[in-house]
């Protein structure tokens, strides 16, 4: 009961920080003005645009996905495997990296796949994920290096933030105590039986990340990380269309704020709230754009996302029962 109420408390102050920065971004920003932009500059054609750029990058992610399961002796089907992406789409809105597990469960549950050995491919999934972003992080340096060090330079807050924590001297006693504290009691770690079975679960999330050897697809896996990234990145530069502000921006400008916006969506709050616009408003001043069109197309491209998930993630959630109904 107690751990529950631990980790519902850090849940809340996750979200609760998520809504401070998200009120710093907006509490000067006229609402009636807004409306107006709202009303009158934007282009709603190219709020689609991005929504079905978007079902493309999460049905991709689901073929990849797939491809990763196949060496573990079974092949979901694709609908199963979309819909549970989905509907872990939908659990990271409520409670931050939660998804993760429930698509590992739901699709544990209606295929019949081992649900460690489906966690394994996921931490897979996640660190080819890490790399993607890297790789346009630096794409992203090399093509706007003066830009990205400029914006660098203005925020002194990052640097300090980042240098003070990983400095921190608590951070260093507490990790010095902790392997001292592991090296002391090692000999009834491993002998205890709760160990045993940690060391077989391991075994079987090792199973799923060892995947990648036995894959028989690896280019396929290849084509769809890079095609989800860069779908995602459409998704973001098709939106620029949508406010008269930012339409007149280049690609250049589309990469530098979607991999800002990236690292905000990194943040352990729901569905990036705060950090995400905070990034965004931050890489779009970075080309000129004004406080208030930046907020504005931070809420209006983040709405836009999160409206997708929400709605396909609730289909999906109800129909996979339906679907499955033969197979419970």
């Amino acid at each position: 009961m107690k751990s529950k109420i631990i980790r519902a408390l850090k849940y809340l102050s996750f979200l609760a920080a998520g809504i401070f920065i998200f009120w710093l971004l907006y509490r000067d920003q006229s609402f009636s003005q807004m409306e107006v932009v709202l009303k009158n500059d934007v282009n709603y054609i190219w709020v689609i645009v991005p929504l079905a750029i978007g079902l493309l990058a999460h049905f991709s992610r689901a073929l990849r996905w797939r491809i990763m399961i196949e060496p573990l002796g079974h092949v979901p089907s694709r609908a199963n495997t979309f819909m549970a992406v989905m509907i872990g789409y939908l659990m990271n809105l409520v409670f931050p990296r939660l998804g993760e597990v429930s698509r590992c469960g739901v699709l544990s549950r209606y295929e019949k796949i081992s649900f460690p050995s489906l966690v394994g491919t996921v931490v897979l999934e996640r660190m080819t994920d890490v790399i993607m972003l890297l790789l346009m992080s630096v794409v992203a340096i090399i093509i706007e290096f003066d830009k990205i060090v400029g914006f660098w330079i203005n925020h002194p807050q990052f640097q300090q933030k980042l240098i003070a924590t990983l400095l921190s001297k608590w951070l260093l006693i507490s990790l010095f105590l902790f392997i001292l504290f592991i090296w002391i009691i090692r000999r009834k770690i491993f002998t205890h039986k709760i160990f045993g079975k940690f060391r077989e679960l391991w075994g079987k999330i090792v199973e799923g990340i060892a995947t990648i050897k036995t894959m028989k697809k690896k280019k396929e896996f290849i084509f769809h990380s890079i095609f989800i990234w860069i779908m995602y990145f459409m998704m973001l530069y098709t939106g620029f269309f949508s406010l008269k502000a930012t339409s007149g921006l280049l690609p250049d400008a589309g990469l530098t704020t979607f991999v800002l916006g990236s690292f905000g969506m990194i943040a352990p709050v729901q569905g990036g709230i705060g950090a995400w616009h905070f990034m965004t408003r931050e890489a779009l001043s970075i080309y000129g754009i004004a406080k208030g069109p930046a907020v504005i197309f931070a809420l209006l491209s983040h709405a836009t996302m999160t409206m997708l998930i929400i709605v396909v993630g609730l289909l999906c959630l109800l129909a996979i029962p339906l679907i499955n109904r033969k197979k419970l």
